[in-house]
């Protein structure tokens, strides 16, 4: 797995702290890991973009943007509005394929959903992914709504042959719901692919060293960690209503 796409089922989710986490976990396997962003939106030239944060507290990765827009919109609107020429899945491909040789892990995190336009032509993460041969990992949201935008997004990865790793909650809360409880159990089966973390809330405002050190346990053995889905679920899942 040189390569691995760090998609979610929308934006503002949690897709850069787990990127972050992944990254520290397989840094601290030993492995050298590159983290590509395609398109950082909503920032202008010199503020810190997602890639700075994933290193800041994943430790010596490397990090590459490949384009930055300043308005907080979807790639191809962005650029658009900024009168620069847009990223394409092509160029995604190659800048990936490059680090791959370079790093034993590159990490490509996408901007909002699998399906978020790159530019005018309608491409998007997907269509990298493709390019790649390279699976996907899916950031979702603990709570109600999570099923089915997970479940629209491992059909769009169906439609495409893609494969889909597994699934990783991006802020698991301290005091989960009962809709948060439930899913779960009911995640693996909205994607058809495991749940493979349960990154907690907040976790960015750690110190760094104190990230990368309880990375590993936010992570299942696929992702270089030590998290245990079964027994996660047994402990904060939701069973069976009580009977009156």
């Amino acid at each position: 797995m040189p390569v691995l796409i760090v998609s979610g089922t929308g934006t503002e989710i949690g897709k850069t702290i787990v990127t972050a986490a992944v990254a520290a976990a397989a840094l601290a396997r030993g492995r050298s890991v590159a983290v590509l962003k395609p398109a950082q939106t909503g920032l202008g030239p010199g503020e810190p973009g997602d890639v700075a944060e994933a290193a800041r507290l994943a430790g010596p990765v490397t990090a590459v943007e490949l384009a930055r827009f300043p308005d907080p919109l979807a790639p191809a609107t962005a650029a658009r509005r900024a009168g620069a020429a847009p990223v394409g899945p092509a160029e995604v491909a190659v800048a990936a394929e490059k680090l791959a040789t370079e790093h034993d892990l590159v990490l490509v995190e996408g901007a909002g959903g699998l399906l978020v336009r790159f530019d005018e032509s309608g491409a998007t993460l997907a269509d990298a992914a493709r390019l790649l041969g390279a699976p996907v990992l899916v950031v979702a949201p603990a709570g109600l709504g999570t099923l089915n935008a997970t479940a629209l997004t491992a059909e769009a990865l169906r439609a495409r042959a893609l494969t889909a790793l597994g699934v990783v909650i991006g802020g698991w809360p301290a005091a989960p719901d009962l809709a948060a409880r439930c899913n779960l159990a009911d995640l693996p089966q909205a994607a058809g692919a495991p749940l493979l973390g349960a990154v907690p809330q907040g976790v960015g405002a750690l110190a760094p060293a104190l990230f990368r050190e309880r990375a590993g346990g936010w992570l299942a053995p696929a992702l270089d960690g030590e998290w245990d889905a079964a027994a996660f679920t047994a402990r904060e899942g939701a069973g069976p209503r009580p009977s009156a």
